[in-house]
């Protein structure tokens, strides 16, 4: 037996696209139905990285319960680091703006504990196999529950946002795989340590023999990354040579050196699906695109989709006029492809090639020059950053 049940929105997904744009359709009055096939503790309890851009701490911050302005923290800057100098990119100086650090699971326990507190329809443990009806009004979701059960979930529209393995994605682009795509010939070997901060800001280091990123997570806990090959071993190394390969990528800064605890190799790579809406169903966040971390802009990206996508569906649903939505696409592409090319900069800019020669590293070098020794260069850098604003 197949169990149907009918909603206005059917939402694939519940990361921060999911979750926020359910918010936003319940603020316009329209109610959805939001699925994932993770557990609560597994979408709480998976560390990820949370640089939001100013636009989206200010709208988190809306969200009744958010945590992001007392337990995120602001931060005005970052370094660039290279050729055993740092060079401090001052945002608030620069643009007015500033970004801050705030770990996605810690933005989606706030999501999920306010979707739940208005009356979010929000189902755990459902696995969706496919979409039907596209180009019909009255798209579906076929997917199975955690309980084995057969459900069908019956709309006026549906959302993937169900990452970048996205199985809604098939019924807008035609496959899992449609897209334009690059990929990357290095990797993050990423460590997750107990140490108290080795910088109050992100420090992102250029050196001879490549990358590597100084985060933090919190008071006692840093994130770093260092370049490495995608096919590295994350066991490999013993805690002696992470941090010794940590040292070095990071020439003229001393860390601050503790307990590893967790450790893994993060490819990365763009992607942009070749449609991002077919009749009524639409894709957004990771299932829609993906980009490098260098640039910061994955959570923050997915952000802007939904919020144009939410006055879209509004305007669609409520008034019948479908101006919006059919110009959606174009729009949301638009600031898509600017954070593609901002990641791409970000990424190839302090990366060092396996096949780079001196013309190439010395090339790299004249190019981080010309950033952080012009003010134009610098604002560039800050107002990508820190976001740009939406449009209306």
């Amino acid at each position: 037996m197949t169990t149907t049940v009918r909603t206005r929105v059917a939402i694939v997904g519940a990361g921060p696209a999911g979750l926020l744009l359910s918010h936003l359709l319940a603020e316009a009055g329209i109610e959805s139905i939001v699925v994932d096939q993770r557990t609560r503790d597994e979408i709480e309890s998976t560390i990820r990285a949370g640089i939001l851009e100013q636009g989206t701490v200010d709208l988190l911050a809306q969200i009744p319960g958010s945590r992001v302005h007392t337990v995120g923290t602001r931060h005005d800057g970052i370094e660039l680091r290279f050729d055993g100098h740092g060079h401090r990119i001052d945002f608030p100086g620069l643009v007015g703006r500033s970004v801050w650090l705030y770990p996605q699971h810690e933005a989606l326990k706030d999501l999920i504990a306010a979707r739940l507190a208005g009356g979010q329809d929000l189902r755990f443990g459902v696995t969706v196999h496919r979409v039907e009806g596209a180009e019909t009004d009255r798209p579906s979701v076929f997917a199975t529950t955690a309980d084995g059960e057969d459900l069908q979930l019956e709309a006026d529209f549906v959302v993937g946002a169900d990452g970048s393995r996205s199985n809604v994605r098939v019924a807008v682009a035609g496959s899992h795989t449609g897209g334009y795509f690059r990929e990357y010939p290095f990797a993050w070997f990423g460590i997750l340590c107990e140490a108290p901060a080795s910088s109050e800001e992100l420090i992102y280091s250029n050196s001879p023999d490549g990358f590597a990123l100084i985060s933090q997570r919190s008071a006692t806990v840093q994130r770093m990354y260092f370049q490495c090959d995608p096919d590295a071993d994350p066991q490999a190394l013993s805690e002696a040579e992470i941090w010794d390969t940590l040292q070095n990528r990071v020439p003229g800064t001393t860390l601050t050196e503790g307990p590893i605890f967790q450790r893994d190799v993060l490819r990365f790579r763009s992607f942009v699906a070749h449609e991002l809406r077919r009749g009524r169903v639409a894709i957004v966040g990771d299932a829609a695109h993906t980009v490098p971390p260098t640039g910061a802009k994955g959570m923050n990206l997915a952000v802007a989709d939904v919020i144009l996508l939410a006055q879209a569906l509004e305007s669609l649903l409520t008034r019948g006029d479908g101006g919006l939505i059919d110009g959606w696409a174009e729009k949301a592409l638009r600031r898509i492809w600017k954070a593609q090319h901002f990641s791409w900069w970000m990424t190839s800019m302090l990366h060092v090639a396996p096949d780079a020669s001196d013309f190439d590293r010395l090339r790299q070098l004249g190019e981080l020059r010309s950033v952080v020794e012009s003010e134009a260069g610098r604002t560039y850098l800050a107002e990508a950053y820190t976001g740009w604003p939406l449009e209306p």
